[in-house]
């Protein structure tokens, strides 16, 4: 703007300089000075020109950006984000390749595992039946034992009974006649019945056997007796 009033003025005085007084033409000292008049006139458009163009120019290399200028927020997050997965644990991440022998190892491991569970099934489920058969066959011979012993009792009270019955029919016979059958006994079986008997039957049965036999039928009572605790 200083630029175009001084040429406003230079020509308002040029304008004041070159009117004309009269006829007169004008001397060649005005026209030297008209032609450095309109030397300086072009000189100040060719330096308003280079100005404006040093102008638009610092405004375009100011708009554009610097070579080794950071990168905008969002494309660093961007390359952040990128690189995220690289440094996580400090360890590139595996490529497809890499990765599929493992899912396949894994799965191999998995399905053996798998098997080796379904192998532990089948022998808990036989080991199961075997503990129940045990369990049953148990129960079977206890059964059969307690039934043996039913049995025995049984044969036991029978044959009990039967001694005692047989005992009482040789009390009741007559001393010589009971000490004739007690003499062709044994003597360790006669010595069990008169053993049974009440004293003064077997004392009657005892006078009619020989000498000899009722020596060993002594013998036998006093043998069978001799384990019996004494006060």
């Amino acid at each position: 703007m200083k630029i175009f009033k001084i040429f406003s003025k230079k020509k308002d005085a040029a304008a004041q300089t070159d009117a004309p007084i009269g006829p007169k033409k004008p001397s060649p000292a005005i026209k030297r000075k008209n032609k450095g008049t309109l030397t300086a006139i072009g000189a100040l458009l060719l330096a308003s020109a280079a100005i404006r163009a040093a102008t638009g120019a610092g405004e375009a290399f100011a708009n554009e950006p610097a070579p080794n200028a950071a990168p905008e927020p969002e494309q660093h997050q961007a390359q952040a984000d990128h690189a995220a997965p690289a440094a996580e644990g400090g360890q590139p991440m595996m490529a497809d390749s890499d990765i599929l022998p493992l899912i396949q190892a894994l799965n191999a491991r998995e399905t053996r595992i798998k098997k080796r569970e379904s192998d532990l099934e089948v022998r808990m489920q036989a080991l199961s039946l075997a503990e129940q058969e045990i369990d049953r066959k148990l129960e079977a011979l206890e059964q059969a034992e307690a039934n043996l012993k039913a049995t025995l009792a049984i044969a036991q009270t029978a044959a009990e009974d039967d001694l005692s019955r047989l005992t009482n029919v040789y009390a009741n016979m007559k001393p010589k006649q009971a000490a004739a059958l007690f003499e062709e006994m044994d003597p360790e079986f006669s010595a069990g019945f008169l053993g049974r008997m009440k004293p003064d039957a077997a004392a009657a049965i005892m006078a009619g056997l020989t000498p000899q036999a009722a020596y060993l039928i002594s013998v036998v009572l006093a043998g069978r007796n001799a384990n019996v605790p004494k006060e």
